[in-house]
């Protein structure tokens, strides 16, 4: 009996883990998941700084039109050690540098004239003006990132500031991936008839390496037991396993069979779902194997739907799924009910709202509709005829569309 679309997710997510975690560098650590506490090892800011490019003065000298004696100068990077503010004087100062003793306030340059010798106040500044305060970002042994951060350019330049070259990040997946079939050919090589090019190994590297994994490229195994059994045991020492084609019905369709005599434990085999039906999930001592079927529109979808998921929640993210975005269907849509259907669509944006459009003919083997869309609606499956203004889910393929 075939898993349902939900039963089938919810299998493979309890059955992934967070791989073990690795040190890389800052630079390296971009979009990467933290696998470790980060507490604050001193105060930021480290000390009082000035925010602006300006004057520092005292409480009692903060008056409008007050001409005051400049009596220093602290640049960035410069020390205010032995730097005093005495009352009638100003110290000049730049953006970073360290408010000196007796500062209660800095005048920023456009607010003041000065000559060179003496600055002359335009307005009345209030005490704490301009300052940046030793800890009032954080505080020195304060909890800043958890494990399952997900390192963007603010959480980079966090560490960086608090002086960390490496981190501890959980390991990216190692995926390797095998294409079956007699009637396959690598790109490049001269196309026989009744011969095709081994276009899913490709996609399915893309895929993975988007999804943070690193693609192991297995080849092809022949539809007999001989072929397959020495890349399905070369395939089990990575990570993740996953396969194209030969998990369907026909009498070479070995896929299934030759991993169970590996000692693959079948999850599931089958998935009620439109397109990708016979995809098949198992486990070896804890590594995940994904069998997905041989034609190329469904081995996108299964993967988008099944792998990127599980590949996810390998590498530690907290949060797997893609949530939903609602739009209204164009046109009416007819499917039978008994199975979710991935209706490849074109989100656009319409008066506010998000309208969901077939991306063309919605066959199997239709690639064009698949470099077309940048949606999938989730037609539920208890649903047979979708009407044209209604509400459907749909997974966004295209992370950087405008109106996302």
């Amino acid at each position: 009996m075939a898993e349902t679309f939900e039963g089938a997710r919810t299998l493979i997510l309890d059955n992934v883990a967070p791989l073990p975690a690795e040190s890389v560098t800052l630079l390296d650590a971009g979009g990467r998941v933290l696998a470790e506490q980060i507490h604050a090892p001193y105060e930021m800011p480290r000390w009082d700084n000035s925010a602006m490019d300006g004057f520092a003065l005292r409480e009692e000298d903060c008056r409008a039109a007050a001409q005051l004696t400049i009596s220093g100068y602290i640049p960035a990077g410069g020390s205010a050690e032995n730097i005093q503010v005495t009352p009638g004087c100003a110290v000049k100062i730049m953006t970073g540098a360290p408010t000196p003793a007796g500062c209660q306030v800095v005048v920023p340059i456009e607010e003041t004239e000065e000559d060179g010798k003496t600055v002359v106040l335009k307005g009345t500044p209030q005490v704490g003006d301009h300052i940046r305060f030793r800890g009032e970002d954080i505080r020195q042994g304060e909890l800043v990132m958890t494990v399952g951060s997900v390192l963007r350019p603010a959480e980079i330049s966090l560490l960086a500031s608090f002086g960390f070259t490496t981190v501890r990040v959980f390991q990216r997946p190692k995926v390797a991936i095998l294409s079956t079939g007699d009637e396959l050919v690598e790109p490049g090589e001269a196309i026989g008839p009744g011969q095709i090019v081994n276009s899913n190994a490709y996609s399915l590297a893309a895929a993975v390496k988007e999804a943070g994994g690193e693609p192991l490229m297995l080849g092809i195994a022949r539809d007999n037991r001989e072929s397959l059994q020495g890349k399905l045991m070369e395939g089990l020492q990575a990570d993740v396993l996953l396969t194209s084609a030969g998990v369907s019905m026909g009498d070479r369709d070995l896929v299934c069979e030759m991993l169970q005599e590996a000692g693959v434990e079948q999850l599931f085999w089958k998935v009620d779902i439109k397109p990708g039906r016979p995809t098949a999930f198992g486990l070896k001592a804890g590594t995940p194997v994904f069998s997905l079927p041989g034609n190329p529109v469904s081995t996108l979808v299964t993967f988008e739907e099944f792998v990127r998921p599980a590949l996810l929640k390998m590498q530690g993210y907290q949060k797997v799924l893609k949530p939903f975005a609602k739009a209204t269907l164009s046109k009416a849509v007819n499917k039978k009910p008994g199975r979710v259907q991935f209706l490849r669509v074109l989100v656009a944006e319409d008066g506010g709202r998000l309208v969901a459009t077939s991306s063309g003919d919605q066959n199997t083997g239709i690639l064009r509709t698949m470099l077309r869309a940048n949606g999938l609606a989730v037609l539920p499956a208890d649903r047979g005829r979708i009407e044209a203004g209604e509400e459907v889910n749909v997974h966004l393929l295209r992370a950087h569309d405008s109106f996302l």
